[in-house]
């Protein structure tokens, strides 16, 4: 049973341009340290830089637990799902098998995150992270539009979450809860993204779940937003709000929903930090 697994979340926010020697440095540490990550040479791209920067983010967190990059590896399953296994030298054999650690990536415009856990390698990696901006893309197009591009990923009830009469803010908000809970899923289980969202179906008001018709079981749900300050060109000052889920299958018999409503909630698991404070250890990542 997963049930003693504790989650952390580590999220990073873009939250100014970026310049190419700090590309540089990022895409030279990836290289150097995270062989499984492939990355073309895109100092352009801030798509690109998302990436690097996710690919980071272990790196980070196993730097936080002073555990030097010699002493652990990445190891991914046949569909995709990874984990870090460190060095058993020093360790009993029952602390061992305890000591993996699933995790999963994901960002969406100025934010990067990694949701992690540690236990038995089949208890932790089934885990996903979901991040989904809270705005209409293209800028200036209507909610109601932009609620009608996803219809496809949601079923005929979840549709009906999302009525005009519930005003803008709402149906964005909400239609936000769906996606990043269905990507934290999907991502969980280790789908493709060639995946039928509209096969899930998320009750957020009844707090359940199914998949094909059936209920989904011993799922842990976590909820959460996160606000970013950005600064853009001109230091023009914007503020981004992000919708966050965690999906994480625990073997209970039912599945849970847990809201996070306020900061002081998110303060014992999730862990945010900008880019400033990336860049500036990038040479104790090396180590």
């Amino acid at each position: 049973m997963a049930m003693d697994c504790p989650l952390l979340v580590w999220m990073l926010s873009i939250n100014r341009d970026v310049l190419t020697e700090e590309y540089d440095k990022c895409f030279h540490l990836v290289q150097d340290c995270v062989p499984h990550a492939r990355l073309p040479y895109q100092p352009t791209s801030i798509d690109s830089f998302r990436q690097l920067i996710c690919h980071m983010l272990p790196l980070l967190m196993m730097r936080h637990r002073r555990i030097s990059r010699s002493k652990w590896k990445d190891c991914v399953t046949s569909n995709g799902k990874h984990w870090i296994e460190q060095s058993p030298d020093d360790m009993p054999p029952e602390k061992f098998l305890q000591s993996m650690i699933g995790y999963h990536l994901a960002y969406d415009n100025s934010l990067c995150g990694m949701v992690m856990t540690q236990g038995r390698q089949r208890q932790v990696i089934n885990i996903g992270l979901g991040i989904k901006q809270i705005s209409v893309e293209p800028k200036g197009v209507s909610v109601a539009a932009y609620a009608e591009s996803f219809a496809h990923k949601l079923t005929p009830l979840e549709m009906t979450f999302l009525k005009a009469e519930y005003g803008d803010e709402i149906i964005l908000r909400r239609l936000s809860i769906l996606l990043s809970l269905k990507a934290a899923y999907i991502k969980a289980v280790g789908q493709s993204a060639a995946f039928d969202w509209s096969r899930l179906e998320f009750n957020i008001p009844k707090e359940s779940a199914r998949g094909d018709e059936h209920p989904l079981q011993g799922w842990e749900f976590r909820v959460f937003k996160a606000q970013l300050g950005v600064q853009r060109m001109g230091g023009v000052m914007l503020e981004e709000s992000y919708q966050c889920a965690c999906a994480f299958f625990r073997g209970t018999k039912e599945s849970k929903f847990i809201w996070h409503d306020n900061a002081k909630d998110l303060e014992a698991w999730v862990q945010f930090i900008n880019i400033d404070q990336m860049v500036k250890v990038i040479p104790k990542l090396r180590a």
